[in-house]
């Protein structure tokens, strides 16, 4: 089979079970509305949970970064990209989520590649929560250590496959908020599990951190557990984008080293890391208080009202809502059907969701009305 022949069977293969994968060009996307071949949606696809990458605050801040610092870092940190602005947020992150260290990465995906290249050997084993976010479990994959996968939050599967014989150290990964079922991990058990084999627990709070937890402080301080390793991304609750890895010293000064996502990436603007710093900054505050608490209101508004009779609704309380339908062209028919009442939705299928759990994956923010949560539940009940 050639090149071609090679490429052409996979697309045919993924177009003949509906999971072929598009995307849209929009000329706006990240806040309440989305605005795509010049129409206006009711955007419920967003990851921007808090609404902050609209804010004047944040976005004056990357402003005044740029003009300070240029609009690029200009190299590795290990060369002449690591600046002032850099530091001083990664002191600030470690300050506000009790860790010793901060190290920012230019996104979620790198951090965690970067976490277990470096630190796992073939002596050592891997045991992830089997619905661990995609850029967790290809590290895994890819890692000489071996991987062993434990029913999704089932700590007691997790505690066997612990007291299995390891000649190294073993490493438990699991997320905070799962991103495409919108449920929490059971983060103490968890931790409880790895501890009492000596093992060290890595937890990705993408989906938590800024929005759940006392200041938003995230999972693992709503359910006060401090993880070895705590891997928190920039792209949802923060409105912005990039990641930051939570350790201590030694953990740190290891990763500096050995980390080649560190090493050989440019790092992130010092203007993002000062916009990071005004996103912090409202989170932290009563502003951020009200934005978690409006968006609290308008999960349980969906909730409440959606007809579980139409559709499968996840057990989520989060800002994630899914709503299962099956079968990938149901999902494609319905986020169609959603968008031609001006609401924009978008239908995951496998391989990022298990076969037979297409869904739509709906997610509301604080920048979101309940009068647009209202109108989302009118336009579900006419598709269903």
């Amino acid at each position: 089979m050639s090149w071609q022949q090679k490429i052409d069977a996979a697309l045919s293969e993924r177009r003949s079970a509906d999971t072929l994968r598009r995307r849209h060009a929009v000329s706006q996307g990240a806040g309440r509305w989305l605005i795509a071949d010049g129409c206006k949606y009711l955007n419920f696809s967003s990851n921007d949970y808090l609404g902050l990458s609209q804010h004047p605050q944040v976005i004056r801040a990357w402003q005044q970064g740029a003009e300070r610092f240029g609009v690029g870092s200009g190299g590795s940190g290990h060369v002449s990209g690591y600046t002032t602005a850099h530091q001083a947020f990664e002191e600030e992150l470690a300050d506000w989520l009790g860790y010793p260290r901060a190290l920012l990465f230019i996104s979620g995906f790198a951090a965690n590649q970067a976490l277990i290249a470096a630190l796992m050997a073939k002596e050592d084993r891997i045991i992830a929560d089997r619905l661990s976010h995609a850029s967790l479990l290809e590290a895994a994959s890819l890692s000489p250590a071996p991987l062993r996968r434990f029913s999704h939050n089932d700590t007691q599967h997790l505690a066997r496959l612990l007291a299995a014989p390891c000649p190294g150290q073993q490493l438990v990964v699991t997320e905070g908020v799962f991103s495409m079922d919108g449920d929490s991990a059971p983060l103490r058990e968890t931790d409880r599990a790895a501890r009492a084999q000596n093992g060290w627990l890595l937890v990705d709070d993408a989906h938590g951190i800024g929005v759940v937890g006392e200041a938003g402080r995230g999972s693992c301080w709503q359910q006060q557990v401090r993880p070895d390793l705590l891997v928190v991304t920039f792209g949802k609750g923060f409105g912005v984008s990039g990641a930051a890895v939570l350790c201590s010293e030694s953990v740190a000064a290891y990763m500096l080293q050995f980390a080649r996502h560190l090493i050989y990436s440019t790092s992130m603007p010092p203007a993002q890391a000062q916009a990071l710093s005004a996103a912090l900054t409202v989170i932290r505050g009563e502003e951020g208080r009200a934005r978690r608490e409006k968006l609290t209101a308008l999960i349980q508004r969906f909730r409440s009202a959606v007809s579980t009779r139409e559709f499968t609704l996840a057990d989520s309380q989060s800002a994630i809502q899914p709503l299962i339908v099956g079968e990938n062209g149901r999902a494609l028919q319905l986020a169609d059907a959603l968008r031609r009442q001006q609401c924009w939705a978008t239908a995951i299928r496998p391989p990022t969701v298990p076969a037979g759990t297409a869904r739509l994956r709906l997610t509301l923010t604080a920048a979101h009305e309940p009068q647009d949560i209202d109108q989302l539940l009118e336009v579900l009940h006419g598709a269903g």
